[in-house]
């Protein structure tokens, strides 16, 4: 990763964190575009400006004048059977994963620009469970395939200039998933679902974000690549 300008939605906790925390060590600048500080610490390469993405009526910050890479991390775990669910928690699930990455996309978009003749990089945050069927996600499942569906648009519309791709991360221990972690019993239970026998870390998903968003990625665009312990592809 070289020296340039990042910013990072939802990077003050969990992946985003992490993300921010591979960029910091090589980048001349990352903005964090979250509600709260959380556990970010900003100093003279990271800075935190607030804003809520999932507020239509919020007035977005300013990039940088040039953005090497633009990550969107903020994203909902609903799990509910679909008797269950109601048309309010679609609503919300859209709002923050496809909706809220609209308007980031839409605030970074004129300030995107690689360097050294190489494309700027976008990526996204998709989930196992678009590929895979799984019950109790239709509602997160059916805003991240819909995110997925723009990522493969925008990579098309906006080559060669900008690059944009997307993670697919299965359970990962974060805030989010708390409550599904919340015991040795329950963590034992999850790990043992997945060939590699754990659940994945934040530091796996911001790798993999962080060779997206870097120069060895430069022939990468239009897709989800996917990290979940071989959950999507092997059978054990």
């Amino acid at each position: 990763m070289t020296a340039g300008s990042f910013v990072v939605a939802g990077g003050s906790r969990g992946i985003g964190l992490a993300i921010v925390r591979h960029l910091a060590a090589h980048a001349a600048r990352v903005d964090v575009w979250s509600r709260a500080a959380d556990e970010l610490v900003a100093d003279g390469v990271v800075r935190h400006i607030p804003c809520d993405l999932a507020d239509p009526a919020a007035v977005l910050p300013e990039p940088p004048e040039a953005v090497e890479g633009a990550v969107y991390c903020p994203g909902t775990i609903t799990l509910k059977s679909f008797r269950s669910l109601d048309e309010a928690d679609f609503r919300h699930d859209l709002e923050v994963n496809l909706l809220g990455a609209v308007r980031f996309l839409k605030a970074c978009q004129p300030r995107l620009a690689g360097r050294d003749g190489r494309p700027a990089s976008v990526v996204l945050f998709s989930t196992v469970a678009v590929g895979q069927g799984m019950p109790m996600h239709a509602s997160i499942a059916a805003a991240k395939g819909a995110v997925e569906g723009l990522v493969r648009s925008l990579a098309a519309e906006w080559a060669p200039r900008v690059r944009v791709n997307a993670v697919a991360p299965a359970l990962t221990d974060t805030g989010l998933a708390a409550r599904l972690l919340a015991s040795p019993e329950k963590r034992e239970a999850m790990a043992a679902r997945y060939p590699l026998k754990r659940v994945g870390s934040a530091d796996d998903a911001a790798a993999l974000a962080c060779f997206l968003l870097s120069e060895s990625s430069g022939w990468i665009t239009g897709q989800v690549v996917g990290v979940d312990g071989g959950l999507s592809t092997l059978r054990v």
